[in-house]
């Protein structure tokens, strides 16, 4: 777990460091005299629609290219891989079949959102290219994961990208251009990160492109094949669970896009919590892909472990501090009122990212094994779930209904892989420690909202940030919660003594 653990650590800072330019960027998007809810619940639309156009038009390849390429790196020379050759041809190919559907099915986006959410219409030719670039960039990165290259990747979608929208927005916000103008330039964000991502990998030697065909590819293209027509559609069913609020809720509600805008704000409040677990997933990938080519079943249970206790308390840490200052920031900030409405959506979601983070990375073990068809099957288990009860919820209770789908989803979506992985390889990640770190995190918790949470303004956020900050260190450090941490300050410890 060295080396897992380091990048780790880089990664998370760097991604914290894109979290709080992106904290930035989300004021400037909910204050008042700035971005509407319209124009804000628009942004996210955009991603959600680039999500689940690119995850189509990947046809699958991105866990492919992770999980073969050991078996490229041990038996070619690296002039000789094609691996990304025929990712990039694959990928193509998709996005061009992708842009025909998405032409044809306008009309039924016309019919569905003109009404309520007619902005989606009006820009829906923009949303193509930015998906493109969606596309470019997580092929790369899939391949940066591979050969174990993840703060690069970590640091241009979560730290440059995020600085970027910072320009575009402040373009907006001083009237510099107008927001269509915006928007245009807010197309082609993932397109300069991939520019920036093969620019670096060209330069340093890292991308091979060879164009003739590979023992390798010959040998295990029929398996690579499989694997990726079944993961072409579990991906596509996890991209639609992921995203299909944004789309209901736009039609659906009374408020249309401005609803987005307000479920918008609590997804990223709540998507805090899952920081760490986006720089383990990436950082783990090549490592359990080696794993499980070498069938060192120790060191995948170990992952699994750690990644588990260590995701859970840094999720807790996160949680905490969103709901103890969420309201106090709501005046501090001066945020748009209506977005007041999103803190009940933030603690259901919240529990739903920390019941995922908890449950480790479990979703990589599954998909870089020989049983990656289960991730295709349980990813269908979660989509049939999710839909109709988004649906139904969202229309009896409103946006909280979609977070109480989304919890009860995804509870259960984790459920099956985490008894999956029970009873197929005897790997139970959880001990007593589990227990006791929920249980700091809801002392501290408790701790904090009874002593300051009548204390307005910067003082009180200080006063809580700071208090269950150190309540939470504290309980890992004595209470020796996870071992990685008591590494860490030795680590330390010794660099200060040998200074």
């Amino acid at each position: 777990m060295g080396n897992i653990r380091k990048q780790t650590i880089l990664s998370s800072i760097l991604v914290y460091i894109g979290f709080l330019i992106g904290a930035v960027n989300m004021f400037f998007y909910v204050k008042n005299g700035s971005f509407t809810q319209e124009q804000f619940g628009l942004t996210r639309i955009f991603f959600d629609f680039g999500q689940n156009m690119y995850v189509f038009a990947s046809l699958g390849v991105l866990p492919v290219i992770y999980k073969f390429y050991p078996y490229y790196k041990d038996n070619l020379e690296e002039k000789k891989i094609d691996l990304m050759t025929w990712a990039m041809v694959a990928s193509f190919i998709g996005f061009i079949i992708a842009t025909v559907i998405a032409l044809l099915f306008k009309p039924i986006l016309v019919a569905q959102y003109q009404v309520k959410s007619p902005m989606i219409i009006t820009y829906f030719y923009w949303m193509i290219p930015f998906a493109l670039g969606m596309l470019l960039f997580a092929v790369m990165e899939a391949f940066c994961w591979a050969i174990q290259q993840t703060v690069i990747t970590n640091a241009l979608k979560e730290t440059v990208m995020r600085a970027i929208t910072t320009i575009f927005i402040l373009l907006y916000y001083f009237e510099v251009v107008n927001f269509s103008q915006f928007i245009y330039l807010f197309t082609f964000l993932y397109f300069i990160i991939f520019l920036i991502l093969l620019i670096y990998l060209i330069r340093t030697k890292q991308l091979p492109f060879a164009l003739q065909i590979s023992r390798v590819t010959k040998k295990f293209h029929k398996k690579m094949f499989s694997m990726q027509a079944l993961l072409f559609g579990g991906t596509i069913i996890t991209a639609l669970a992921q995203t299909i609020d944004s789309f209901i809720i736009a039609s659906f509600s009374n408020l249309g896009l401005a609803a987005v805008g307000v479920f918008g704000l609590a997804q990223y409040a709540s998507n805090l919590i899952q920081v760490p677990m986006r720089s383990m997933q990436s950082i783990t990938a090549g490592a359990l892909s080696r794993a499980w080519k070498d069938k060192d079943f120790p060191e995948i249970h170990r992952i699994y472990s750690r990644s588990c206790i260590n995701l859970l308390l840094m999720g807790i840490f996160i949680y905490g501090n969103v709901l103890l200052n969420f309201d106090a920031s709501i005046q501090v900030f001066d945020i748009q009122e209506n977005y007041q409405q999103a803190f009940l959506i933030i603690c259901v979601l919240g529990i739903a990212r920390l019941i995922d983070v908890g449950t480790g990375v479990n979703g990589i073990i599954i998909g870089t094994s020989i049983h990656w068809r289960f991730d295709f099957l349980s990813g269908v288990v979660l989509l049939a779930f999710r839909i109709p009860l988004t649906y139904f919820l969202i229309k009896y209770l409103g946006l909280i209904g979609s977070a109480i789908a989304e919890l009860t989803a995804f509870g259960v979506y984790n459920l099956i892989r985490f008894e999956f992985l029970r009873r197929k390889y005897g790997m139970q990640p959880f001990t007593q420690k589990t227990i006791w770190a929920i249980v700091s995190g809801l002392a501290a918790f408790a701790i904090c909202y009874l002593l300051f949470n009548d204390i307005e303004g910067w003082l009180g956020i200080f006063l809580r940030v700071g208090v269950y900050s150190a309540c939470i260190i504290l309980s890992v450090i004595y209470g020796r919660l996870t071992p990685d941490a008591h590494q860490l300050l030795d680590k330390w410890k010794n660099k200060l003594l040998n200074k």
